[in-house]
Parts: structure tokens; sequence; C-alpha cells
């Protein structure tokens, strides 16, 4: 892979098809801050079992899952969405993906119903990486980037999301979306 790779907002990073770092194995994760102290993203497709009633009171009733979204700061609840500016103070990562935003207002597009849960996607920590780490894990083919598309985190299933953006790079890429997880599948 070339080192060359692009690291910036709104890139996702594909993690290596053999990659065995439990909390990186095929994860996709979309970066949604670059500067020179470091890196911060959240991994798109690691569903947890945690529902938002259960970490968070005084919150209207929401069928939405909770995602984890990366080692750093697991105590911490982010969100990424396809609101825009409906949602104040959120900023744009990506066409069609904003972060954050203010979260009383969230609760009360939640409480109108004028938010449904494909709409949202909501994380418990994040992906984090130092200055020149993430450069460094590129240089050696740890991830590979890719463009990312609003649909990969608001309608593409979590466990096809990182086949389907490896697919979707062409070429090479293709052969490395359909090996299977494990090689003795064979």
């Amino acid at each position: 892979m070339s080192s060359n790779q692009q690291i910036e907002k709104g890139v996702l990073l594909l993690a290596e098809p053999f990659m065995e770092d439990p909390y990186f194995k095929r994860a996709a994760v979309l970066l949604c801050e670059n500067h020179p102290q470091g890196t911060l993203g959240f991994i798109l497709n690691k569903p947890t079992q945690v529902r938002l009633e259960e970490i968070l009171e005084d919150f209207p009733a929401f069928d939405a899952p909770i995602y984890y979204g990366g080692p750093v700061q697991a105590d911490r609840l982010h969100y990424i969405h396809n609101l825009g500016d409906l949602l104040e103070d959120s900023l744009p990562v990506s066409e069609g993906v904003w972060w954050g935003g203010d979260f009383d207002a969230l609760k009360f597009l939640i409480q109108s119903e004028l938010v449904r849960p494909e709409q949202i996607r909501f994380f418990v920590g994040y992906a984090g990486w130092s200055a020149g780490q993430l450069e460094d894990e590129l240089s050696t083919g740890s991830w590979v980037t890719t463009e990312m598309h609003a649909n990969y985190a608001f309608k593409t299933a979590a466990d096809k999301i990182w086949s389907l953006a490896m697919y979707n790079k062409g070429n090479a890429f293709e052969i490395l979306a359909d090996l299977p997880e494990e090689l003795s599948s064979n």
C-alpha cells in the first residue's frame, strides 16, 4: 500500500484484511478530525449490545444501537448524523455526514419524531492516533484509505461496510473484499 495516502477529515480508513488487533479487525473508521497533534475517528462497523436508554438518563425513547467507536475514552458518547444544519453546532465531516451538535436540540428533534434511528449513529469511545502514528501505520500497510460515502454510515448494515468499501475501491481491492475473515475457511 502506498504511504502517500491522504489523512484528512472525511476519509474512510479500512483495516488491512489480516489485521489481528481485536479493536480494529476488519474495521472501517471514519476520520472526523486531523490536526498536527493527531487524528480522531469512529469505527463504523462494530455495534455493541448496549442501548441508549441503558447509558443515558432522561433521553427520549429511541431505538438506535450504540457502536464501539474505538478504545479511547470509552465512557464518552459521540454521534454522527445526516441532519446537517437541522442540528445546530454540528461539524461537517464529509458529504452527507456531520459530527456532534447541540445535544439538547438532538433530544428535542428525537422527541418530536423529526429524527429516525437510521439518520444517526451513536458511538462510545473513539479511535485516536498521536502525531505521526497513523502515517506510520499507513506506510506499513496496516490501513487503506478510501472515499467516505454517507450510505456506509446510514444505509449499509454494519457487517457489510468494510467489504463494500473495500470492493468499491476496485481492482485488487475487490479480491481483498472477498477474502474470508479466517483463512482456514477456504
